[in-house]
């Protein structure tokens, strides 16, 4: 690891397949490195994969591999920031469609239980919007969606 400050997510036997995932549908994302267990521990075996050096949208992270002993919950989320519909579908659909669930607001789970917002850059700006009555249309219209739908925003703020 080069980077000072590294996030540290908790697999249960899974980090390898999560971070491949992870690798494959977010820009910006690779799989950097496999480490494998010196010796027996808890969770594995020696030689098992104890961690897995990778990077989400430029964020290093490293999965552990630490067992079924702690679960992943909506405490932490990776927040992405999307530019149109098409890309907020993608990334939404990819984390539905292999073996996550859809949440209110934007949020979504993936199989392994790690919380992510898939956010349009466009609802950000709405929430602030200098104008109370758009920005709490916005925000209203935000909390009757899951995967959040950009023209019904847009059509919030126009009132």
């Amino acid at each position: 690891m080069l980077s000072k400050n590294t996030i540290c997510l908790w697999y249960d036997g899974a980090a390898l397949e999560a971070a491949t995932f992870y690798a494959s549908t977010f820009p910006d994302s690779a799989v950097k490195a496999v480490h494998r267990a010196p010796g027996d521990y808890p969770a594995g075996k020696q030689g098992d994969v104890l961690t897995v050096e990778f990077t989400v949208m430029g964020i290093p992270c490293l999965g552990l591999n630490g067992g079924p002993g702690i679960q992943h919950n909506q405490a932490f989320s990776f927040q992405v920031a999307t530019d149109d519909q098409e890309e907020t579908d993608r990334l939404w659909n990819a984390i539905i469609e292999n073996g996550g669930s859809a949440n209110v607001c934007g949020w979504c789970q993936d199989k392994w239980g790690l919380s992510w917002q898939i956010t349009p850059r466009i609802l950000s700006a709405a929430i602030i919007d200098p104008d109370p009555a758009a920005a709490k249309r916005a925000f209203e219209a935000m909390m009757t969606m899951g995967k959040i739908d950009i023209s019904g925003i847009e059509a919030a703020l126009r009132g």
